[in-house]
């Protein structure tokens, strides 16, 4: 029997502490009540990262870093092409059109190769696959032309484009003359403001005042203003 009551005794103790705990959270809920804020938490003006992502970049100076390129790198590069491309003298076209010779090639240089209409529109556009040309392709092809057939996202990063230009003029497009350096393309020059066009590829740089002599037009010279006539004691002539 007084197992019993032993048992009651726990059980009647473990209810009560519950109802404790019951009571004391309802009455502290009545006692610390506490209304939402109108505003919750506070500002922080951060600029968005999406509007500094993309910050203007000087093209390459393709007389300064073609040959210094890493060749082995642009081959190990070009791996990445492969399961669409080669780029072996009379190899076949695959799932993309043969490369060799591309660079400085026409656009569309395959005959016979199922380019798509938006390729045709662009050779239109621009008839050459110049450094430039590959340059922007590559790093974004449907970017650069809105439509085209290639699938491939692009390479972001410069030297590995660079890298791999380089290795893909050395397959029957050395003839393809680099162009000398531009001052106006090297590291400490500006880069150019959003929709404004990059300096061509081998343009002579500009004078600071940023005028373009016209072809054919003869170079103008700085003249040096005459000086002022000497002073003398003459007297003026008579009127």
């Amino acid at each position: 029997m007084s197992g019993d009551l032993k048992w009651n005794k726990i059980f009647g103790a473990a209810l009560g502490t519950a109802f404790v705990i019951l009571v004391v959270q309802q009455a502290s809920g009545l006692i610390y009540h506490s209304a939402p804020p109108e505003k919750m938490g506070y500002f922080v003006d951060a600029p968005d990262e999406a509007a500094g992502a993309e910050q203007a970049e000087l093209p390459p100076d393709w007389g300064t870093v073609l040959p210094a390129a890493d060749l082995a790198a642009g081959e190990a590069a070009f791996a990445r092409c492969q399961a669409c491309h080669n780029a072996a003298q009379g190899g076949a076209d695959g799932i993309g059109p043969n490369l060799f010779g591309v660079v400085g090639g026409p656009v569309m240089h395959r005959a016979g190769f199922a380019y798509s209409d938006a390729m045709a529109k662009h050779k239109a556009e621009a008839p050459t696959w110049g450094y430039d040309e590959l340059n922007s392709f590559i790093t974004a092809p449907a970017r650069y032309v809105p439509g085209t057939k290639m699938s491939f996202a692009g390479i972001r990063d410069t030297q590995t484009r660079i890298n791999l230009i380089a290795w893909l003029r050395n397959q029957g497009s050395g003839g393809f003359a680099i162009p000398a350096p531009d001052p106006a393309r090297q590291p400490g020059a500006t880069a150019p403001a959003e929709g404004e066009a990059a300096p061509a590829e081998g343009a002579p740089a500009t004078e600071a005042t940023g005028e373009t002599p016209a072809v054919g037009a003869a170079p103008t010279t700085q003249q040096t203003p005459a000086a002022p006539p000497a002073a003398t004691s003459a007297a003026p002539p008579n009127t």
